[in-house]
């Protein structure tokens, strides 16, 4: 679908996610993962072997996915502490989320966590394992604590070459799988696709730019991570699939040169959509593209754009957005 070069809107339409639902992803693991409440459960994540006898009672998670993973399972009473949001939690997971213990605002102290005697410690992103985090997971596993980190967190060598929403149910399985909880897990996948069939038709052809911020050399959604994942599953096309990566830095020749039907602008605290907005409608050579001259937006939070509950949400935002203005 390609928007005629006359094709004019007569107001902004900067069609804003709402916060409203819930999906996710693991590194490379196994579709294993099947086991009864007793345990059990034996998988391989981002390359490590990990057993868990039973469904743990103590759980840790740091990063918004993670977290937001266990409360869409409805397991806020198996978490003895969470950590490190990007943004609010989904409203329809706050009553859940207040019962959990938060540690710290960013990544809570290996000492901390083990004053908490957690015995499952789970994240999104490799950093949660770092010297600045948990620390490392085979020190973890040494301890008898179970870890888990997500698929697009793994490795680059034990990472999907293309992250897809299939990655995402995979590890909404074998965390549900983990806890005991199998049918919560297909109960939320099972809405989650038919939320992206409902949605995705009504988008197909458009040509997008996914950008993630970078004013000098802009940051696009590439060809292999969490944004193209995104625009894959609302059934538009991504103007820099050739670019590897999850996101890749770019130049503003190439952006006018491929001309997007529709630019995504990703909304964070540090980097806000409003600031990319005035960037782009008040630069020289970028502000008589048409989709910033027609004001053809969708924004979408940036823990949006990290694979989790939240995926189907920017999926819904970015194929409606897209609908929309071409009617």
């Amino acid at each position: 679908m390609r928007f005629p070069a006359s094709w004019r809107v007569a107001a902004p339409l900067s069609i804003v996610l709402a916060l409203l639902g819930g999906c996710a992803t693991t590194g490379d693991s196994e579709p294993a993962a099947t086991a009864s409440a007793a345990g059990p459960v034996t998988l391989t994540n981002c390359g490590t072997p990990v057993t868990v006898p039973g469904p743990p009672a103590r759980a840790v998670t740091m990063n918004q996915s993670a977290t937001e993973i266990m409360l869409a399972l409805g397991l806020q009473d198996r978490m003895a502490g969470t950590a490190y949001l990007d943004d609010e939690v989904l409203p329809e997971y706050a009553a859940a989320y207040a019962q959990v213990p938060v540690l710290a605002k960013e990544y809570p102290s290996k000492e901390k966590l083990l004053d908490l005697a957690p015995d499952f410690v789970y994240a999104s992103f490799s950093s949660a394992f770092g010297d600045e985090g948990a620390g490392d997971r085979a020190d973890w596993q040494k301890l008898g604590v179970t870890t888990y980190l997500s698929t697009a967190g793994c490795p680059k060598d034990t990472r999907p070459a293309k992250l897809a929403m299939d990655d995402v149910f995979t590890e909404i399985r074998e965390i549900a799988a983990i806890f005991g909880v199998a049918e919560r897990a297909e109960t939320l996948i099972a809405d989650q696709k038919q939320r992206i069939a409902d949605v995705s038709a009504g988008a197909k052809g458009a040509r997008v730019l996914w950008w993630d911020g970078g004013n000098d050399a802009p940051s696009a959604g590439a060809c292999c991570g969490g944004p193209a994942m995104i625009m894959s599953a609302a059934g538009v096309t991504n103007i820099f699939d050739d670019l590897t990566g999850s996101w890749a830095d770019t130049n503003w020749e190439a952006v006018i040169e491929r001309d997007p039907d529709v630019i995504v602008l990703v909304d964070a605290s540090w980097d806000t959509a409003a600031a990319k907005q005035a960037f782009l409608e008040k630069h020289p050579a970028l502000k008589d593209l048409p989709a910033v001259r027609d004001k053809r937006y969708v924004t979408v939070p940036f823990s949006a754009t990290s694979a989790g509950v939240r995926n189907v949400l920017a999926v819904e935002a970015l194929a409606r957005g897209v609908g929309g203005m071409s009617n």
